[in-house]
């Protein structure tokens, strides 16, 4: 049994954020019914993130598929079918699913959803209990609200790059965006707990609600301490937080740091992380400075961050004395945070990632196994499922038609003729 059983899912979203959510409530035993764009002459079909590739999925014969890797990432645990929503009858057939969905998911533009008939409105008066949950740019009301939004845009615009990057006064500095896409990332998770609060809401009083989330909205809610730096004390003082590069603004020593060089020669670096005064304390007995804990200068974080162009130039010339093996095994048996800077291998190497089922094989129609990231999620009672891997393009059309709307095989096959599935 899984924790989201017997709650039916229509999700209209594509790209990154939406399937994000839906992926996750799919794993905690949710009904995903993924609905895509049939094939036509001037579209091949389907979420866009199908063909965001190479890489691709290699099938059978080794030849690559259409399968992207990009949308194997953000679609497991889900049925699709197709359903051509421009036209009339496509409308009809999303409405009757709406009928028997406990939740609707949609990332399309701002008035396109009233423009086909599939509203929060319209579809409330079909179904008083729906959880309807619109994931856009810049949400469903205020000056942007008609904009297209992008993550990349929205890190910029939600404050997040200019924040991340290195020094402006260092080599390289510059804002700089983060390697994946965070703000449709921790939006699709944001909408996940808030989809669960209105599924509550709706359990307790037999109404549903508009959810209407916003990826600048996230961006903003995601500055999270550096945020609420700035609107304590910043704003007054005309101080605006800036790039730190790979150190923390809050925290000394909290960065990167350059060690020995391994055998070839070549550079190598550790993630020093020292979070309270107890561990400095502990990471100078390690560092053979025992002096420096006792120093006014440094004896508490809120001196070391005042003294931080003297302390680090310190830390500097002594961590570069010692190899990352060294240093790794010292801090770990000091119990003093810090840690390497894997690469992806290193990360699917990593015998404690392996131990924890963070990769995970599934079967597939195209080729024998893929490997894809599973759940963080580790529930005791409910754990999450893996029995469907992310679907071909209109896989489960019959089947979910059958089984949410009992239609028969002559519907199908009309609906099928006319191009709407």
């Amino acid at each position: 049994m899984n924790a989201l059983d017997g709650i039916r899912i229509l999700d209209l979203s594509r790209v990154l954020a939406g399937p994000l959510c839906t992926h996750t409530l799919a794993d905690m035993g949710a009904d995903v019914v993924k609905v895509e764009r049939p094939p036509s002459p001037s579209h091949p079909g389907g979420d866009d993130t199908r063909g965001w590739g190479p890489p691709f999925l290699r099938g059978r014969d080794g030849a690559d598929t259409a399968e992207a890797a990009y949308y194997l990432g953000a679609n497991r645990n889900k049925r699709s079918i197709t359903c051509d929503i421009a036209r009339p009858e496509g409308q009809a057939l999303i409405r009757e699913l709406a009928a028997q969905a406990h939740v609707f998911v949609e990332n399309y533009k701002v008035g396109d959803m009233a423009r086909y008939g599939l509203d929060f409105d319209s579809l409330r008066a079909i179904n008083p209990r729906l959880v309807y949950c619109s994931i856009t740019g810049f949400g469903q009301t205020g000056l942007y609200k008609d904009r297209a939004g992008y993550d990349y845009a929205i890190q910029g615009m939600g404050g997040l790059m200019s924040v991340t990057g290195e020094r402006d006064d260092l080599p390289g500095g510059g804002p700089q965006k983060v390697g994946v896409a965070v703000a449709d990332l921790f939006t699709g998770l944001y909408a996940t707990v808030a989809i669960q609060a209105a599924l509550r809401h709706a359990e307790r009083t037999g109404e549903g609600q508009h959810i209407d989330m916003a990826l600048l909205d996230t961006q903003v809610a995601m500055l999270a301490n550096l945020g609420a730096n700035y609107l304590v004390r910043g704003r007054d003082e005309g101080k605006v937080p800036g790039r730190a590069g790979n150190a923390h603004i809050n925290i000394v020593p909290y960065q990167v740091f350059e060690v020995a060089p391994d055998a070839q020669g070549q550079p190598q670096h550790i993630i020093l992380a020292v979070g309270n005064d107890r561990q400095f304390a502990k990471f100078c007995d390690v560092a053979g400075r025992p002096e420096w804990a006792a120093d006014e200068r440094f004896a508490s974080n809120q001196n070391r961050v005042r003294h931080r162009d003297t302390l680090v130039p310190l830390l500097e010339a002594v961590i570069k004395t010692r190899s990352k093996a060294d240093w790794l095994a010292a801090l770990e048996a000091a119990k003093v945070p810090g840690g390497p800077i894997n690469n992806l291998a290193e990360v699917f190497s990593d015998e404690h990632i392996l131990s924890r089922g963070m990769v995970q094989r599934w079967e597939h129609p195209l080729t024998d196994a893929v490997d894809l990231v599973a759940s963080p999620i580790k529930l005791s009672a409910t754990p999450v499922r893996n029995d469907l891997p992310p679907p071909l393009l209109g896989q489960h059309t019959a089947e979910v038609l059958h089984d949410w709307l009992n239609a028969p095989a002559d519907r199908l096959s009309a609906l099928q003729q006319r191009g709407i599935v």
